[in-house]
């Protein structure tokens, strides 16, 4: 069993950066890969990134790239998103979440959930 806490949402103008925290308890969290996935109002769960369960490998959803950067620091069992230059359509409740072995880009695919954190966008 996992249980993962969000932290780190907030409000930031555009152009401004957040770093959002997911921190897991449980002894096993390294053997998990991580995913963050957003939602905004109306909208379907997106993919933004996920890293393996080393921090090697890392994955990112197109509208992203470039502008955040996903990690992962096992001694502490948290993954970070690092948020840079934000836009208005990046506001959405982030969740992180878990699953074994590999990553993928299917939030059905996770198995444990965050209850999210808020990230709002100004214009």
């Amino acid at each position: 069993q996992v249980q993962l806490v969000e932290s780190g949402g907030g409000l930031v103008q555009a152009g401004g950066s957040l770093r959002l925290s997911c921190a897991a308890s449980g002894r096993t969290f390294s053997i998990y890969a991580m995913g963050w996935f957003r939602q905004a109002p109306g909208k379907e769960r997106e993919f933004v990134a996920a890293i393996g369960w080393s921090g090697d490998n890392t994955y990112y959803a197109e509208p992203v790239k470039g502008r955040f950067t996903i990690s992962r620091d096992n001694a502490k069992n948290t993954v970070y998103l690092q948020m840079n230059s934000l836009k208005p359509d990046d506001a959405a409740v982030y969740y992180c979440a878990a699953k074994k072995p590999y990553y993928s880009v299917t939030y059905r695919d996770y198995e444990y959930w965050g209850q999210g954190t808020q990230v709002t966008v100004s214009s």
